[in-house]
């Protein structure tokens, strides 16, 4: 039995998220069916983090066991080709220990999160990112968000169907910037909790069209009550960006 790294990129407007589902296609279940087609088994694919329907990804981290003997290039290339015209893109393969866990032997993964700011309508960004049509200050947006950032209890930012052990959660970075229309937020931590991003971005958006000040954002975090969430931004614009491993 080998076990096989990959990196994923995908686009998630197709399918009910990463995990395999009962009620609709993912992103999971896509790869898990080409590589059965590739090598006539049946296997599980781990990653490193799981996405909400509508919600894409850059680099996702993850790996599968396969006993067929098959080189780590040509398996890669085989599930290509078994996963077209699928949205879904096998970046990288390659061979791993027996022991490197995806999501487990993760000490780091990143998002970002697209707005489109401007009055004109979305076309080919549709599902893509959020489109908000009032002006928003970035850079208020950006030093509000600064409260977030440290061990807090975020339970104000945390879906109730989050199956998380605990709500106490390190963000590493929370970052606002602005490139003509096009606002990212990037976010960084060891992980996150379920809608987490989502929801920070929702809650920082409110100061940016100026109806919450800084103070409010950093009451709504200190209140640790979902009832005090400004928003839960939608998936269109998140986006898995990266893993990191501690090789």
């Amino acid at each position: 039995m080998t076990r096989y790294a990959l990196t994923v990129e995908f686009d998630g407007r197709p399918y009910m998220g990463w995990q395999r589902q009962d009620h609709g296609p993912s992103v999971q279940q896509a790869i898990e069916d080409a590589a059965f087609a590739v090598t006539g088994e049946r296997t599980t694919v781990h990653a490193a983090g799981r996405t909400d329907a509508g919600v894409h990804g850059v680099a996702m981290r993850a790996h599968l066991d396969i006993a067929k003997p098959i080189g780590a290039f040509r398996l890669g290339e085989a599930l290509n080709a078994r996963l077209r015209p699928a949205p879904v893109a096998i970046l990288a393969c390659n061979e791993v220990a027996d022991d490197w866990h995806a999501r487990f032997s993760c000490t780091g993964r990143a998002y970002e999160y697209h707005i489109v700011n401007r009055r004109a309508p979305l076309t080919w960004q549709k599902g893509l990112a959020w489109h908000v049509a009032q002006p928003l200050d970035a850079a208020a947006m950006h030093t509000a968000a600064q409260a977030l950032v440290g061990l807090h209890d975020f339970t104000t930012f945390r879906s109730a169907h989050c199956q998380a052990a605990s709500p106490v959660k390190t963000l590493d970075r929370l970052t606002v910037t602005r490139a003509g229309d096009r606002i990212t937020i990037a976010a960084a931590a060891r992980s996150f909790l379920h809608h987490q991003v989502r929801s920070m971005v929702g809650s920082v958006a409110q100061v940016g069209l100026g109806r919450w000040s800084a103070d409010d954002l950093a009451a709504a975090l200190e209140a640790r009550d979902r009832a005090r969430l400004g928003l839960n931004a939608p998936p269109d614009g998140l986006y898995f960006i990266a893993a990191t491993y501690p090789d």
